[in-house]
C-alpha cells in the first residue's frame, strides 16, 4: 500500500488531503489493484465477461487482457471461461480468486482506516508541503531566495515583478509578459528567485554608513553583513547575511576581496540587475 499526499496547486484553494491505493505485488510484478479486483468481483456477480466489463467500464478485450495477465501472474487459474462463444458461455471464478477478492476487501478496509487516522496528522500541513517542495528543488544557481509578489507592473513586452523577502527587503525581476502569464503571477503568489552568484556585485559601506558614493542603475541592492569569505585560487565566494534566515552569495576575485577589505561582520550591499533574476513557482 502507498499513501500519497497530494501537493496543493497554487491555482486551487482546496485543502490538502491524504490519499492512497492498495495493490497485490510479488517481487517486481503487480498482480492487480482496485480496478482488477473490481473486475473479478463483477465476474463473480454477473457470471460473464461481457457483463463484468460493462459493470467496471472496460472493453471486452481489455477485460480479457486483464484476466490473462492475472492468471499468468498468479501462477494458477483465477477465471475459468466455459465454452459457448463470445458472451455466450458462463464464466466462473476459482476458489483462489474468491479468496483474493475477500482478502483485498479486508486489506482495503484497513487501509482506508489508516488513511483516515493519518489524515488527522496533516491538518495545516500545506505550508510544510510547499517548503518540502522548495527544499527538494535542484538548480545550478547558487542563490535561491523565497518571497511573495507584492507588486506587478505590466508592460507591452516585459513585466516588472517585485518580491518581498522574509526579512522585508525586496527583489525586482524583469521578465516577459508571456512568462508572467505562464507562471500565474499576481500579488500574493509565493515564488522563488534564482540568481547566479557570478551575477552579484558587492559594495561596501563607509564609516557614515553610506555606500561608497555610487549611484547605480541596477534595481536590486540588498543590504547585509558579510557572513563568510571562502577564497579559491583566483576567485572567492562571499556570503552576505540579509537577515536571520536569508543569505545571498557573490563570486568576486580575490583582488576585489582585498580591495574592499571584505571580512565577516562587515556591512555590504549585494547588487544585481532585475534581468538577472529568474523566477519560479511550485506547481
Amino acid at each position: 500500500m502507498q499513501p500519497m499526499p497530494q501537493p496543493p496547486s497554487r491555482h486551487s484553494a482546496s485543502p490538502l488531503e491524504l490519499d492512497g491505493s492498495v495493490w497485490f505485488q510479488s517481487g517486481a510484478q503487480t498482480l492487480g489493484g482496485a480496478a482488477r479486483m473490481a473486475l473479478l468481483a463483477a465476474i463473480r456477480d454477473t457470471g460473464s465477461i461481457t457483463g463484468a466489463a460493462k459493470t467496471v467500464g472496460m472493453s471486452y478485450k481489455a477485460a480479457w487482457d486483464a484476466i490473462d495477465a492475472m492468471n499468468n501472474l498468479a501462477g494458477v487459474a483465477l477465471v475459468i471461461r466455459a465454452a459457448g462463444g463470445k458472451g455466450g458461455g458462463g464464466t466462473t471464478l476459482t476458489p483462489r480468486a474468491l479468496r483474493l477478492i475477500e482478502t483485498f476487501a479486508l486489506i482495503e478496509h484497513e487501509h482506508r482506516k489508516f488513511i483516515e487516522r493519518a489524515s488527522q496528522a496533516i491538518e495545516g500541513f500545506a505550508p510544510d508541503w510547499e517548503l518540502i517542495g522548495r527544499l527538494s528543488m535542484k538548480t545550478s544557481a547558487r542563490n535561491q531566495l523565497y518571497g511573495k509578489v507584492v507588486a506587478l507592473q505590466r508592460g507591452a513586452v516585459n513585466d516588472e515583478v517585485t518580491l518581498a523577502l522574509p526579512g522585508g527587503q525586496t527583489i525586482v525581476a524583469l521578465l516577459t509578459s508571456d512568462s508572467t502569464a505562464a507562471l500565474g503571477l499576481s500579488e500574493g503568489v509565493a515564488v522563488f528567485a534564482l540568481i547566479k552568484a557570478s551575477w552579484v556585485m558587492l559594495l561596501t559601506h563607509d564609516e557614515a554608513g553610506d555606500e561608497a558614493g555610487f549611484t547605480l542603475s541596477a534595481r536590486n541592492q540588498l543590504q547585509g553583513t558579510v557572513a563568510s569569505v571562502k577564497r579559491g585560487a583566483v576567485n572567492a565566494e562571499v556570503t552576505l547575511a540579509l537577515d536571520d534566515s536569508t543569505v545571498i552569495a557573490a563570486v568576486v576575485t580575490n583582488a576585489s576581496v582585498d580591495a574592499l577589505a571584505l571580512a565577516p561582520g562587515q556591512r555590504a550591499t549585494a547588487v544585481f540587475k532585475a534581468s538577472s533574476v529568474i523566477l519560479g513557482v511550485n506547481d
